[in-house]
């Protein structure tokens, strides 16, 4: 910030004393200058010829002023930061309506004291003192006085940024006039550099000037002084009076520019009337685009590569934007200049294409309201003299026809403007897109006409470049229209698909220039190479030779030839190698100006012209410019291009910028290559940052991070919406429409019915497109579509890939790696919304389906990524089934906590609650026949067998993997050890009473028995548990099934080294760890023969379950089971092999159980009694003994089981109570089919077989489904008697038969077949073919005895089991008697 400073003393008005002054002042805007950043126009060095030459030299003074211009005109930038930088901190006020936001008053800046501020503001330019503020707000005044001093240092700085205005423009005033008064020429053929210069600095004193009104200057200026005032003891500060009368000729500020710049008005309106022709080009889109300005090839001769009909036209066109600013401002300030002839034309053109006058970044004023408020007034007063002084002289008579002509023009342009400004624009930049991409196309092509055209490339630059920031600029700009009070918003399309290929082609013209920087460098240096001979020729003309040269001119000519003469020589590939800095030739060429263009000089530019015109050929100044211009392509280019092709003003508009990028790049002209753009332009925002303001750097990089973000995240979000569109029902899906059975079996009844071709339609049969109908004419569309969003996708994958990084400041965006996180984490999206349906979860088979759909897209646009998204796939498929750290997917033991994938988890949760649990009451069965499970109603959106089959659970397998399977069984063996630890608690609590369930077993007192089942209590709810537990190891078979075909279908190697090494596992007691963790992982794959006794077994140990002697009590609880009423409810199915209330699982549970427990008892008993050193050196036959009295203990409490279940069924059987009969033999029957510790020659011993023989007959020989459950039994006939004879063996003898563990028993089932046969031969023909539908339904039900267990049964007879036995009271069965070979 400016210190304070003693300013205005007495001055002396002499020139010399006026000159020195200003040279000693040169140091006071040192808080302006930025010494590291130098803009194009001050990159020429302006410096005086010789510092050491005598200061009232001509050449010293007219470079002298020079430097100021480019001194000065930086320093306008400076004070319009400072003023914004104002702005923002007191939150933008509206000083002309004395609007005040909150946030104004607590900025710190202004005293928070409103009535007294804006009193003190409103009477200006009246004295503080005089206004009687204690009447006003007393105690306002009163705190005004105690803290004056923290006031005055907070008003301070700003106070000084207004005296620093009021010197910038006391200085640049009196340079503006210098030079216009001095300067011969300032037109753009002539003396383009030094009227860029002046120029830009008459810009900026504008602009300055116009900006300060949005600033606080009166409240800031009348405040300072009150406290100046109240801490000074009534004294005025110095510069009070001088900076009111500033303000007040400045309020408003046209008013002072008015009178400040009328006497170089005239100099104004002959630049702006020179500049005119090259406007009127600019907006003729038919002739650019006919006469091929921006072509570099000729337009009517396409065959001629180079262009140059119009080099000089090219090069001005890169500097039209400043023409029109030039026009805008001038007419603005120097009002009376559009009463020339041409004028009107030039100003109409400028103002019908724009709405407002931007200041400095985002600010702006209202160009034709100011227009109309200070311009048309002074017309009106023109055309008033004009009229009364018509009848005295002809010139009055056309001043006033004229400015009729500009009244008429400033009253209808901004009509005009409202309505066609958008058209205007877009139109051009419908041209600069195809002029722009045909140039891009033909550069690519043909690099090597790059450089001679590079002045062309400069101005598509630069006209692109004006023609997106007035896209910006004007969008949500409410315009007032002249004669009506309301806002009218400019209608600027948000969607407008030209900014992208603007902003595209811009980048890559860029980029071309990037790339061939070193040809251009080199022609650049031939022509200069070529230029050296030019200018001696020329020096060698008459006309040069009768010129007096004085020393300074001469010497400065003598150095510009010398230096182009030692420009070093391009030679091939060492192009690029070369350095050189024509730093001094620019020097010494724009001293040279300096001298030949002051009306103080001998010799000027007029001299120079005539002298060296004549030989024909280009003068010497034409080479002279030529030579600066090509000059700067060799050492200053990147400062050029940044010039013309930098979009750092996008910063100010970055959030409009984002919201037409949302609109426009997945838009239907939307291009992928675009992105690359929009992106690249952030990294130029922080050039927006100024030294002057350090928190600027801070701000500016934020925001072009966040925009970067933003940028981002919309491109990602549209790349999932192409996979999206790709992955719907609309898009791929709409490819693999497939026809379920039932569905086809419609349309061939359709088709055989109606055969004609008129009833053939695409469309289907109730709504359900046929196969292949994305093929029919009519579905056109949707094809297309499909194909646009594929091709979209590879193009934007193909674009991201090859795309640089973004530099923002020290932030680094790889828009590749994004990519792979968006295409990856969309994955995972997918899968876990897929994962459920509206109404529950998704059938794993479809889920797999729909996940390789999307990973078919993924390798689609892997195919154009140089990145492994397929290994991505893996990894995110890993992670939903297994989240835990990595190390430890290598150890065999998972801790408790081990946290997993969240799609994994809903699986397996769900799996459990609705399958094993059945927690929402969907009557879930287990159908042994179909190895899946059913249900009496859909759960969720399907029914159980649509979710539990062999051919769901390897979908699962392969979607989730061997983790996600771990997972499940994991989950299972939770739910597994919970309710055998309900087991274990029932054991324990009601020991007693089985104890003497035991006890009156072995007496055979059955009043007894009685007694203690009904003593255990809670049996209906353990009966649950075990039906739970049944349930869950028959899901874990069909799982651990599932996993062993996938992984041999999948990795067939090593399923079978692992079915090798589980035949070869030793059967030892204990077992080791190794050995444990081999059987587990055979377990898992469903190559272990017992798999359910080894799941309990090893779930048991893990938990440390059966642990005490109250589980030698199991057999005796689940015979206590028979007494449970559930079994009133049992009804056998023959088409599912299972009953009706999943009582069959407790068949499965009981076996599991009682064999699993007594493995882990054993195992329990054997690591607390290790093994003595004399046995030490042989482990394995102990192991092997210990293996055989545990299958001996098994068989012993499963016939123990059996002996005292069958007991309890027959002694709890009655006339009254027969209904629970059939379903408790039957439940017998199939316990003792799959367990290998009970072969069905056991059950013999204590149920009849005719019983069962009898009963398998009727149930088999009734309609598939018909659901026997003799549920009203006759008071007049015992079970047997109802039932009808036929063998039971017929069912059996097919090759789908349910395995036997016991080869014995089958092997004499086979050998007693054909002597059954013999003994039903004689059944009638209808019973045969009911037996041989159901032939290859039958799973279970036969049964088979060994050779050893034959027995005879005679009518009448009874079983010849020993023991206590209910059997006398079947009898008098008629079921006839058996004869056995």
């Amino acid at each position: 910030m400016a210190k304070s400073r003693q300013h205005f003393p007495n001055q002396d008005t002499s020139p010399s004393s006026m000159k020195s002054r200003d040279w000693e002042s040169i140091s006071r805007w040192s808080d302006y200058l930025n010494p590291e950043v130098t803009s194009p126009s001050t990159s020429t060095s302006w410096k005086p010829v010789s510092s050491e030459g005598p200061p009232n030299s001509g050449s010293f003074q007219k470079a002298l002023h020079m430097e100021w211009v480019v001194q000065l005109t930086e320093v306008a930038g400076g004070l319009l930061t400072k003023m914004y930088r104002l702005n923002q901190i007191l939150d933008y006020p509206d000083s002309v309506s004395y609007v005040f936001s909150d946030a104004f008053w607590k900025a710190g800046v202004i005293p928070n004291y409103p009535r007294i501020c804006l009193l003190v503001t409103k009477k200006f330019p009246e004295h503080p003192s005089k206004l009687q503020l204690e009447r006003v707000d007393k105690l306002a005044l009163d705190s005004l006085h105690e803290n004056a001093e923290g006031y005055l240092r907070s008003l301070e700085p700003w106070v000084m940024l207004l005296l620093d205005l009021m010197a910038f423009r006391e200085q640049a005033l009196r340079l503006i006039l210098d030079l216009s008064s001095t300067v011969i020429t300032l037109l753009p053929h002539q003396n383009s550099l030094i009227l860029h210069a002046f120029m830009d600095l008459f810009c900026s004193f504008v602009r300055v000037n116009l900006f300060s009104e949005k600033a606080t200057r009166k409240m800031l200026l009348q405040m300072y002084n009150l406290l100046h005032i109240i801490s000074r003891n009534g004294r005025d500060c110095e510069f009070y009076h001088r900076l009111v009368q500033f303000i007040d000729s400045y309020d408003p500020p046209l008013k002072g520019l008015h009178e400040d710049l009328n006497f170089v008005s005239p100099r104004i309106g002959e630049v702006l009337e020179a500049v005119g022709p090259i406007i009127f080009l600019s907006v003729d889109t038919k002739k650019l685009r006919n006469e091929g300005f921006l072509s570099p090839f000729h337009p009517r001769y396409p065959d001629i590569l180079t262009n140059s009909a119009h080099p000089m036209r090219a090069q001005d066109l890169a500097n039209v934007t400043s023409y029109r600013e030039w026009v805008l401002f001038g007419y603005l300030v120097c009002p009376g200049e559009l009463l020339r002839v041409t004028s009107i034309d030039i100003a109409m053109v400028v103002l019908k294409e724009n709405l407002i006058l931007p200041l400095f970044r985002d600010e702006y004023i209202l160009l034709h309201e100011d227009y109309q408020l200070y311009v048309l007034p002074r017309i009106l007063e023109s055309k008033k003299m004009a009229k009364s002084g018509r009848t005295k002289q002809k010139e009055a008579d056309l001043e006033y026809n004229v400015a009729k002509q500009v009244e008429k023009m400033i009253c209808e342009v901004h009509e005009q403007a409202l309505v066609s400004c958008d058209a205007i624009h877009r139109e051009r930049r419908v041209l600069l897109k195809q002029e722009i991409g045909r140039m891009v196309l033909f550069f690519s092509d043909q690099p090597s006409l790059l450089a001679p055209n590079i002045q062309m490339v400069f101005s598509a630059l630069a006209l692109a470049q004006c023609e997106v920031i007035w896209y910006f600029q004007h969008v949500g700009i409410a315009s007032s229209k002249s004669k009506v009070v309301r806002m009218m918003p400019v209608d600027i399309d948000a969607a407008d698909p030209t900014i992208g290929f603007l902003l595209d082609g811009m980048d890559r013209l860029c980029c071309l220039v990037r790339k061939y920087i070193a040809a251009i460098r080199g022609y650049a240096l031939s022509y200069l190479s070529s230029c050296a001979g030019r200018i001696r020729f020329l020096f060698g003309t008459p006309g040069m030779v009768a010129l007096d040269l004085d020393a300074t001119l001469e010497g400065l000519l003598k150095q510009i030839l010398q230096c182009l003469e030692n420009i070093p020589k391009p030679q091939g590939e060492n192009v690029a190698a070369v350095t050189c800095d024509l730093s001094d030739l620019r020097k010494d060429w724009l001293s040279i100006l300096m001298i030949v263009t002051s009306s103080r000089s001998s010799i000027n530019i007029r001299h120079l012209e005539k002298a060296t015109v004549s030989t024909g050929k280009e003068g010497l100044l034409s080479e002279g410019n030529n030579a600066y211009n090509w000059s700067r392509c060799v050492d200053e280019l990147e400062s050029q291009l940044s010039k013309h092709g930098s979009l750092k003003k996008l910063y100010f508009y970055h959030q409009h910028l984002t919201t037409v990028f949302r609109n426009t790049m997945f838009g239907p002209e939307g291009r992928p290559q675009h992105c690359c753009a929009w992106l690249g332009v952030a990294s130029s925002f922080p050039e927006c940052a100024s030294i002057i303001v350090p928190e600027e750097l801070t701000k500016i990089g934020r925001d072009a991070v966040l925009y970067v973000e933003s940028l981002i995240e919309s491109i990602m979000g549209g790349l999932e919406g192409l996979i999206n569109i790709l992955d719907s029902e609309g898009g791929f899906g709409a490819l693999e429409n497939q026809l379920l059975p039932e569905q086809a079996a419609i349309r061939m009844n359709h088709a055989t019915k109606f055969s004609t071709p008129s009833t053939k339609s695409p469309r289907g049969i109730s709504g359900l497109p046929l196969p292949g109908h994305e093929s029919y004419p009519e579905n056109n569309n949707s094809v297309k579509m499909l194909e646009a969003a594929m091709q979209r996708l590879t193009n934007l994958c193909s674009v991201l890939n090859d795309m640089e990084p973004i530099c923002v400041l020290n932030h680094v965006f790889v828009l590749r790696e994004y990519m792979r996180d968006c295409i990856l984490g969309n994955f995972r999206r997918r899968l876990l919304a897929v994962l459920k349906t509206d109404n529950d979860l998704q059938r794993p088979s479809v889920l797999e389906s729909l996940l390789r759909r999307q990973m078919g897209i993924v390798h689609l646009a892997e195919q154009h990524i140089s990145m492994d998204l397929t290994q991505g796939i893996r990894e995110v498929l890993l992670s939903e089934a297994f989240a835990g750290p990595v190390s430890s997917l290598h150890s065999f033991e998972k801790p408790a906590d081990q946290q997993t994938g969240s799609a994994i988890e809903i699986v397996c949760n769900w799996y459990i609650e609705n399958i094993v649990k059945d927690a929402s009451g969907a009557g879930i069965l287990f159908a042994p026949v179909h190895k899946c499970f059913r249900s009496a109603r859909p759960v969720g959106g399907y029914f159980a067998e649509s979710v539990t089959d062999i051919r769901e659970m390897k979908a699962f397998v392969r979607i989730f993997g061997g983790y996600g399977v771990d997972r499940l069984d994991r989950m299972m063996r939770e739910h597994m050890a919970a309710l055998l630890n309900c087991i274990d608690t029932t054991l324990r609590s009601n020991r007693e009473a089985l104890e003497g369930i035991a006890a009156s077993m072995q007496s055979g007192d059955r009043i007894e028995r009685e007694a203690n089942l009904k003593q255990i209590v809670d049996i209906e709810t353990v009966v649950g548990f075990c039906i739970q537990a049944g349930q869950a190891l028959d899901f874990i078979r069909i799982l651990a099934e599932a996993a062993g075909v996938v992984l041999e279908e999948s990795a067939p190697l090593v399923f079978s080294l692992i079915y090798g090494v589980a035949k070869h596992l030793t059967d030892e007691i204990p077992e080791k760890e190794e050995i444990r963790r081999l059987r587990r992982v055979a377990s898992s794959v469903g190559v272990v023969g017992e798999h359910d006794i080894e799941w309990v077994r090893s779930t048991l140990a893990e938990v440390g379950g059966a642990n005490d002697g109250s589980w030698g009590l199991l057999p005796y609880l689940c015979s206590a089971f028979m007494t449970s009423n559930i079994w009133n409810v049992a009804a056998f199915n023959v088409n599912t092999g299972g009953f009706n209330n999943n009582i069959h699982c407790l068949a499965r549970c009981f076996n599991a159980v009682i064999a699993g427990s007594e493995f882990a008892r054993l195992e329990r008993e054997q690591q607390r009694q290790p093994l003595s050193n004399a046995h030490a050196g042989d482990v394995s036959e102990p192991g092997m003994q210990n293996h055989v009295s545990v299958e001996t203990n098994i068989k012993s409490a499963m016939q123990l089981y059996l002996k005292c279940s069958s007991g309890i069924i027959l002694d709890s059987w009655s006339d009254g109570y027969r209904s629970p009969l059939v379903a408790k033999l039957i439940f017998l029957d199939q316990l003792c089919e799959f367990s290998p510790y009970i072969p069905r020659s056991t059950l013999e011993l204590h149920i009849p077989y005719a019983i069962l023989r009898s009963i398998y007959r009727q149930y088999y020989a009734n309609s598939p489904s018909t659901t026997l459950a003799l549920l009203n039994p006759s008071p007049r006939q015992s079970p047997a008697i109802s039932l009808t004879h036929s063998s039971p063996v017929i069912w059996q003898n097919h090759g789908d038969s349910t395995p036997q563990s016991n080869a014995t028993d089958s092997g004499f089932f086979k050998g007693s077949v054909h002597s059954q046969e013999q003994v039903y031969e004689a059944e009638s023909a209808s019973v045969r073919v009911g037996q041989n539908k159901h032939r290859n339904v039958r799973r279970s039900g036969p049964l088979e005895y060994s050779s050893s267990r034959k027995v005879k049964f005679v009518e009448g007879s009874n079983s010849g089991s020993t023991g206590p036995s209910p059997l006398p009271r079947f009898a008098v069965s008629r079921s006839g008697p058996l004869s056995y070979k």
